[in-house]
């Protein structure tokens, strides 16, 4: 393998057995993708009915119905590999084996979704807009990646994810050029989720290896360019742009998480322990 300029393409999963290394770097990656979007889904999911309107409740369950079915889409992947079962993968793994940024784990605010929820908006917005871009970006470079099965995955979901990223954008502009509390709220969410927010862009600690292999751009060419969508964005709202992109809490790609992510998997895997043969 020579890279994202080499013409070589991995079309069928049999074909892995001839390439072990580029089989853990694509694994390692499969599951980045699969928990991120997996944990943030269920993170949407927890604002039904507490959404600011009627309107947000019904789009933003649409997204994160979007969004967990993203999630099996990789899972799917990872099972045709040989990782196991999807159903497996997503609800079966301890916390230490996830891959998911540290980020999007984080819940949404005070109190529980049945015990007095006082979740954060302006949270929840900079969180989901910064992702979706970043999605965006991975997106885009992985409809390029030299496992086939994967760009095509990449293709189907750029079709949806453009709407995801319009709908946030949409919240993030309007509430950083409101005035008063609205704009001050966003401009401590944006200062806490940068304080993560590396987390997403990191690759981990078989990062270069993605990269020679041609499965996806370098963190480098990922951040600027994540950078360069979103400088106009904070240009014609008057605000400066983060140049930090810090992992405070540790890398969720190497298998650092907090107890968020524990408290989340008991959740979302309680029926799956119940029945673990149920299809999922």
């Amino acid at each position: 393998m020579e890279g994202r300029d080499s013409a070589m393409k991995i079309t069928k999963p049999e074909e892995l057995k001839q390439y072990p290394e580029y089989q853990e770097a694509l694994v390692e990656l499969l599951f980045q993708l699969a928990d991120d979007d997996f944990i943030l889904a269920y993170r949407g999911s927890e604002w039904l009915g507490l959404a600011p309107h009627i309107e947000e409740d019904v789009a933003f369950s649409s997204i994160s119905q979007d969004t967990m079915g993203h999630a099996a889409m990789y899972y799917q992947l990872l099972e045709e590999i040989g990782m196991g079962r999807a159903d497996d993968l997503a609800h079966g793994r301890e916390a230490s084996e996830r891959r998911n940024a540290i980020l999007l784990e984080e819940v949404n605010g005070p109190g529980h979704y049945l015990q007095e929820p006082r979740y954060d908006w302006a949270f929840t917005v900079v969180r989901n807009y910064f992702y979706a871009q970043a999605k965006k970006v991975r997106i885009d470079s992985l409809k390029n990646c030299s496992y086939e099965p994967l760009a095509q995955v990449a293709i189907k979901i750029n079709m949806e994810l453009y709407y995801h990223l319009m709908h946030w954008k949409t919240w993030f502009v309007q509430l950083v050029n409101a005035q008063g509390e609205a704009r001050e709220r966003m401009i401590q969410a944006i200062e806490k989720v940068m304080d993560d927010f590396g987390g997403v862009l990191s690759l981990g600690n078989k990062g270069s290896k993605m990269v020679e292999f041609g499965l996806i751009d370098s963190e480098e060419v990922l951040t600027e360019r994540w950078i360069q969508a979103m400088k106009p964005v904070f240009e014609q709202a008057n605000l400066t742009m983060p140049n930090a992109f810090q992992m405070k809490r540790g890398n969720g790609r190497n298998g650092e998480h907090t107890s968020d992510l524990e408290s989340a998997i008991a959740t979302l895997s309680e029926v799956y322990r119940m029945d673990p043969l149920a299809a999922w």
